[in-house]
């Protein structure tokens, strides 16, 4: 494991555990655990202008290249994460019907 220096720590705003913010190849930001994980699903890594990357380990891609390091995403261990959003049916509630498209006759 690497030793990582704590200078990007932060604390997670619901449970207050340490975490690190990544940044994805999709430029979308990516909690990750502190603290290096053995069964993480997440390449960690920092590029050459100091930013914390990650990359999921995929089919293509499934070992970790040069300075890489296993990370877990942090929404897997938070403690205080948020109750999932879909209703109990799993189905969106229909609020209204579209109307039909209108067409031309001559």
């Amino acid at each position: 494991m690497p030793q990582l220096s704590n200078h990007d720590v932060v604390a997670c705003p619901s449970c207050h555990a340490p975490i690190r913010w990544t940044v994805t190849a999709a430029g979308k930001p990516l909690p990750v655990d502190a603290d290096p994980a053995e069964d993480g699903n997440t390449a960690a890594y920092y590029d050459g202008t100091g930013r914390l990357r990650s990359r999921g380990l995929s089919k293509d891609r499934p070992v970790l290249e040069h300075a890489e390091w296993l990370a877990r995403p942090h929404f897997a261990s938070c403690k205080a994460r948020p109750a999932r959003r879909s209703s109990s049916s799993g189905q969106r509630a229909r609020t209204g019907v579209r109307p039909a498209p209108q067409r031309w006759q001559p």
